[in-house]
């Protein structure tokens, strides 16, 4: 039964209803009304719109009446059904498939603008690699992920992602974290260190012991908590079953009034008809879809009715940092010269001589940002995760880490190791030249366009903004205050993300969360709204999302709010709107004026009404074109344009 419902409830069958209840009018189906079309028809065609379209609110009606308790047993299908069965009883049976048309397209509606996919859990799954090199008996051997046990020794090759947490047992590296903490900078990983299921292993071999077992590893808590976050946040009624426990008893009783004051079935049938909220059905959907294909023009994907809701109530902005306000890769901040006969050029072309033959991401920020094309160096040597070392035009240049400049015997002063202390939420490069320190260079993550303006902008919109992030607490502090954040939380693994946002929600806060990573995919589900990022987030956090911005654009994020308040405010007049005409109808029907026929019609106007007015929000500018942040467009302005340095060391 339930599939012959769903297949009646698809858009090829009620476009089919809709027809043959088109062809009943012209060929006087509708009680009272002359053929416009002359045929033989034995029978009234509008008696298919009624059994097409009329099956499904009927077998809710009664579902809910069976299985539903207290008020919920009462739902606007309710009283379309009654209103049908009287139209039926009385011989209107156009009445009775206009109103079952009407339900049909509205409950069509709903499902297109709540729609989602959910194949994010399926891609987080295929994050860890399914097969791993274990060690046994100095051989590898290949076995399943899951196979593996507690002490298990695992070999990790570089590019290749880590299929289980545990501790580096032999060898060092450097791994990209991002995918599970969201910080920006990769991780330098040695003997003792640990090392978590999905991230990925960028440079040196490491062997490393498995500490937890295959189900318990980073990761797959990070599943489990994606799945948990989905199971609770329970879809809201529909806007027509909130309002039915008052308008079923309402139609109810004025419908026995009437009876008894006019002594007319009729009037009391077209009462039950013109009462049926038709326009009320399609108010909401309608309003829902014409913003849903604003925001595609400004390439954002709204997934449903219900974000578009609660996003008008948020209260409190949770972003994260990297990739959301910041752009996720490094670039050079600050070059130091420690000696006067070395300028800043030359710190940067030594570096640059070190850095060119490495594939490492900081070696490939000062390439770029040196520009100086290919520099003649011999004797390359690099140590995974501290530094490299060439030696140009006869001198010994040497890039890397505190501890690797030590390694090769150079001072470094007291004065340098303080200044050095001032630099924790940056990647510091030291250049040695022949045993000698003579500069730095720091690199950090950079600010999106637009971020600060954005902030300011939702400030004024009474929104408290927020940043959490896996990143180091002096970092989050630092890139909050050049954006105007004031609250910010660090180190937060996903779950502690997850938990301070159920905390902001308990406190009773309507949380918006804006996020791209992996790591925010759990946050993203649980908030009441979750925006994903979406020129450069992973396919998982979109997919956790309500509403995905398509581009890097985060200035979006206001137009998002008003885009959400028109749409309230267009629902609300729809609904308004709406009861004003069923209101206008039962004076009319009580004066006899209407009968079920000219109600089924009224309904009709009404509804077309109210489709027109939502349609207007399709075609509104919510954007300010002069505002350059506003546009969707600005995803150049992170273009840098550099000249080629030249050095004065030639």
């Amino acid at each position: 039964m339930k599939m012959l419902i769903t297949f009646t409830e698809g858009i090829p069958l009620t476009i089919i209803g809709a027809v043959f209840l088109i062809l009943g009018f012209l060929t006087g189906g509708a009680h009272g009304h002359e053929a416009l079309i002359n045929t033989h028809i034995p029978f009234n065609l509008c008696w298919i719109t009624a059994i097409i379209c009329g099956l499904s609110p009927l077998y809710h009606a009664i579902n809910r009446l069976i299985f539903s308790h207290g008020l919920k047993k009462i739902s606007g299908s309710l009283l379309v059904s009654v209103a049908m069965i009287a139209s039926v009883l009385t011989g209107e049976i156009f009445a009775c498939g206009e109103v079952a048309l009407i339900m049909a397209i509205g409950h069509i509606l709903e499902d297109l603008t709540v729609a989602k996919a959910h194949k994010g859990i399926k891609e987080m799954i295929n994050l860890s690699p399914s097969k791993a090199k274990i060690l046994k008996n100095d051989k590898i051997i290949d076995i399943e992920t899951e196979e593996l046990k507690i002490g298990d020794v695992v070999r990790v090759l570089p590019g290749e992602a880590f299929p289980i947490d545990g501790v580096v047992e032999k060898g060092h590296t450097t791994v990209n974290e991002s995918i599970m903490t969201g910080e920006s900078l990769p991780v330098e990983k040695q003997i003792g260190d640990s090392v978590l299921a999905g991230t990925i292993n960028m440079f040196g071999s490491v062997d490393i012991r498995v500490n937890k077992e295959y189900k318990d590893t980073s990761l797959q808590k990070l599943i489990k908590l994606v799945t948990e976050a989905d199971e609770k946040k329970a879809p809201k009624e529909v806007i027509l079953d909130r309002i039915a426990s008052v308008l079923v008893p309402a139609s109810f009783l004025l419908s026995i009034i009437a009876y008894f004051i006019t002594k007319d079935i009729k009037v009391s049938v077209t009462l039950l008809v013109v009462f049926c909220p038709c326009a009320l059905i399609l108010a909401t959907p309608t309003a829902i879809m014409a913003a849903i294909g604003q925001a595609t023009k400004n390439r954002v994907m709204i997934k449903s009715g219900e974000a578009l809701e609660a996003l008008n109530t948020v209260d409190t902005m949770v972003f994260d940092k990297t990739g959301t306000i910041t752009e996720g890769e490094l670039s050079v901040s600050e070059v130091i010269s420690f000696k006067e006969e070395h300028c800043e050029k030359c710190i940067i072309r030594f570096a640059s001589a070190c850095e060119e033959n490495s594939e490492h991401p900081i070696a490939k920020a000062i390439v770029e940002y040196g520009q100086l094309g290919h520099i003649e160096t011999t004797d390359f040597e690099m140590t995974p995760g501290k530094g490299v070392s060439v030696t140009l035009s006869g001198e010994r240049i040497i890039c890397g880490n505190q501890s690797y400049i030590e390694g090769f015997d150079i001072i470094i002063s007291d004065d340098i190791k303080e200044k050095l202390k001032k630099y924790t939420d940056k990647v510091v490069v030291l250049v040695a030249k022949d045993n000698e320190l003579v500069g730095m260079i720091t690199l950090s993550d950079t600010i999106k366009p637009g971020v600060k303006e954005t902030v300011e902008e939702i400030r004024k919109m009474n929104i408290e903004p927020i940043l959490l992030t896996g990143d180091n607490e002096n970092a989050g502090l630092h890139f909050a205050s050049m954006v105007g954040i004031d609250k910010v939380k660090g180190n937060l693994l996903p779950e502690e993300k997850l938990n301070y946002i159920k905390q902001l929600q308990n406190e009773g806060k309507k949380v918006c969360m804006v996020g791209d990573g992996v790591n925010d995919a759990p946050s993203l589900k649980i908030s009441d709204v979750g925006i994903g990022m979406g020129l450069k987030g992973s396919n998982i956090a979109l997919d956790a999302s309500d509403i995905a911005i398509m581009t890097d654009d985060i200035s979006l994020i206001p137009y998002l709010k008003r885009l959400s308040k028109a749409t309230i405010n267009t629902i609300n007049f729809g609904v308004a709107l709406s009861l004003t005409i069923n209101f206008v109808a039962i004076v009319l029907s009580f004066m006899k004026v209407l009968t079920p026929t000219t109600g089924a019609l009224v309904h009709n106007g009404g509804s077309c009404l109210v489709i027109l007015i939502a349609g207007f929000l399709y075609d509104r500018k919510f954007i300010d074109k002069k505002n350059e942040f506003a546009t969707g467009n600005n995803c150049d302005m992170k273009k840098k344009v550099k000249s080629k340095r030249t050095c004065c060391c030639g």
